[in-house]
């Protein structure tokens, strides 16, 4: 397989800044300490505090990353983040400009939650973290200065995956209804790692090999089997009824196109609202690429999708107050 010619010229870039490399438990400490991708944050942009929560029983407490825009805005819409990483790697400050800016741009509160990774916490501890911190904020928001009924999940990569498992948990345990998930490029269904391998995706950033090393150190055991839960695997979930609005984007030579594609396909079958933009030539973490169209494009996309979900909820009322 080589499908470089099908890459997007603009995109080329990312394949010399994130080379593909050998993941084992003994790279991981060297591959973590790796320095941020993204220029350093502009700190004028956002505040920023970090909020120590009660975290599942029995384990620590998490820590939330909450950025705001300066200036006394009252209650704002809130986005609930989790970064990516394959679930072994990542940490809220490798994306901290990006969620910076983002704060600015939507005028909305960023949470971001530092999980547990993998293979040192097993599922379901990283998902449980990514819950309490969620439960937090429903419980807090006022405090926080968040308006609670436009509260939405993100995520890219792995992140993607638990937010898409969150919304799942967010319904079944029956917290306030999301406002949205906005799942990139996610990572949603181990069984992908014993499937046919696809002819013309998975070769660059994120191959195979690294999709199954990932799965097995989050799972604890190897992936495919019967006895994965949709709670750590969203594409295993029998019903996709009752979920928040989703927004999904991946690329075309990503190793998660047919999972993604195949989710956002049950997702309409199920009645819930979604968005798919799959973008020709790109692989996984194109977006990041800067310089590339295509990459700006897409985060434009994005970043237009979450504006209109961040206003959304608050339309019918609008609505009814003005018939």
């Amino acid at each position: 397989m080589n499908s470089l010619h099908l890459v997007d010229p603009t995109l080329r870039p990312v394949l010399d800044l994130m080379p593909n490399l050998t993941l084992t438990r003994e790279a991981l400490p060297a591959l973590r300490a790796r320095p941020a991708f993204f220029p350093p944050a502009d700190p004028t942009l956002t505040t920023h505090r970090q909020q120590l929560v009660p975290g599942p029983p029995g384990a620590p407490d998490v820590t939330l990353h909450v950025f705001r825009p300066g200036g006394d805005h009252g209650a704002l819409p809130g986005i609930y983040h989790i970064h990516g990483g394959g679930y072994v790697m990542g940490k809220v400050a490798d994306l901290e400009p990006i969620l910076r800016q983002l704060a600015s741009d939507l005028s909305c509160v960023v949470v971001s939650v530092e999980y547990r990774l993998a293979p040192e916490t097993t599922y379901p501890g990283p998902i449980e973290d990514c819950y309490a911190g969620l439960a937090w904020l429903f419980a807090n928001a006022e405090a926080t200065g968040v308006d609670a009924s436009r509260i939405g999940v993100m995520g890219e990569s792995a992140g993607g995956g638990y937010a898409a498992a969150l919304s799942l948990l967010a319904r079944d345990r029956g917290l306030p209804a999301l406002a949205f998930q906005c799942l990139t490029y996610p990572m949603l269904d181990d069984r992908t790692c014993t499937r046919d391998v696809h002819p013309y995706t998975g070769e660059f950033v994120w191959t195979a090999a690294h999709n199954r090393f990932g799965w097995e150190a989050m799972l604890g055991h190897e992936p495919g089997g019967p006895d994965v839960s949709a709670y750590a695997a969203p594409a295993r979930a029998d019903d996709l009824s009752g979920l928040p609005p989703a927004y999904i984007a991946t690329g075309a030579l990503d190793l998660f196109v047919d999972e993604n594609l195949d989710y956002a396909r049950r997702l309409i079958r199920a009645g819930v609202p979604t968005e798919l933009h799959v973008y020709p030539g790109a692989c996984h973490a194109f977006d990041a690429v800067p310089g590339s169209p295509l990459a700006a494009r897409a985060r434009a996309d994005r970043r237009e999708a979450l504006g209109r979900a961040l206003e959304a909820r608050s339309a019918p009322q609008a609505d009814a107050t003005a018939g």
